[in-house]
């Protein structure tokens, strides 16, 4: 979504958005997909990183419906799409699937 992606990968200042419940739950998105990465044939990491999604996603358009954020219909839409996609993704994860995850 337009940051360079570092390597490792690992959440730093950089991506803080200062908002604390997102930037933690951000802190948590780039962990599960760094343990994804070191761990491509694990089922549970792989789970793990789908709840950690989903969980995240919800928590933030709860936050964007109540503040009435303008944008809030493509931006579900976008989650919406991520969702899919690494839902359709199995173990043992690709490369392409590691890199839409954080590229995202």
């Amino acid at each position: 979504m337009g940051f360079d992606i570092p390597e490792p990968y690992c959440w730093d200042e950089s991506f803080k958005v200062f908002y604390e419940q997102l930037d933690e739950e951000h802190r948590g998105l780039f962990k599960g997909i760094f343990d994804l990465d070191a761990n491509r044939g694990c089922a549970n990491t792989l789970k793990t990183l789908q709840n950690l999604v989903s969980a995240h996603f919800s928590a933030e358009e709860k936050m964007m419906t109540k503040a009435n954020y303008d944008s809030f219909a493509p931006h579900k839409a976008a989650h919406e799409e991520f969702v899919k996609t690494l839902g359709g993704v199995g173990t043992p994860v690709s490369d392409e699937s590691i890199n839409f995850a954080k590229n995202w």
